[in-house]
């Protein structure tokens, strides 16, 4: 008879809360700066979860109050402008096409990929813009590990953020995520009502 094992500690109930149930997208945030040292922690440890083939494809562009926001804010949708306009920090998450030239830090015992991937752009999206977007999902629990209040939102338009911010890389805007550092409490619409979720019997099979 075999006995079950894990690869490390099982992490404390509490914790999970912070990450999952205890957690609640914020539409409106404290008034107080989000270094962007933390954003930068959260990142060194998303990069470490996995990916097709490693494919490191996510991209940040990380946005303060200005002109340059002011501009991409006029690329939003509904609330998310007034959102986002009153937003301590913002993430322009995007997906780098040219994700491929770090292949030989990426993947470096896979001799010739990156030359194999230069000459099939379409192999490159299908690992690649997949991946970023997974590795979108491990920033916002990396976020959340940081102690920071997330508001992810697609509700944009992403050739029209790319023209603001993207010019000179050629990234392809996926989503936009605000920070900060909690909801605020005088602001009513901080956080939503909590919508239901699926039980594990709704979303799977057991085969």
């Amino acid at each position: 008879m075999t006995t079950a094992t894990t690869l490390g500690p099982v992490m404390e109930r509490e914790a999970l809360e912070a990450l999952f149930e205890g957690a609640h997208t914020t539409s409106r945030f404290l008034d107080e700066p989000v270094d962007p040292q933390v954003v930068e922690d959260a990142y060194n440890d998303l990069r470490w979860a996995p990916t097709a083939m490693n494919a490191q494809s996510l991209r940040l562009t990380l946005l303060r109050d200005g002109e340059t926001r002011d501009a991409v804010v006029e690329h939003l949708l509904g609330a998310n402008r007034e959102n986002t306009a009153a937003a301590p920090l913002t993430l322009v998450a995007a997906y780098d096409p040219a994700w491929h030239e770090h292949a030989q830090t990426l993947i470096p015992h896979r001799e010739g990929m990156r030359e194999k991937l230069e000459e099939n752009p379409s192999m490159r999206e299908t690992m690649g813009r997949p991946s970023a977007y997974l590795q979108i999902g491990y920033l916002i629990l990396a976020l959340r590990a940081h102690g920071l209040a997330v508001g992810p939102m697609t509700g944009l338009d992403p050739a029209g953020v790319d023209s603001v911010v993207h010019q000179s890389t050629g990234w392809e805007t996926l989503a936009m995520i605000n920070v900060g550092h909690g909801p605020d409490p005088e602001h009513e619409n901080a956080l939503r009502p909590r919508a239901g979720r699926l039980t594990f019997s709704n979303a799977s099979q057991v085969l």
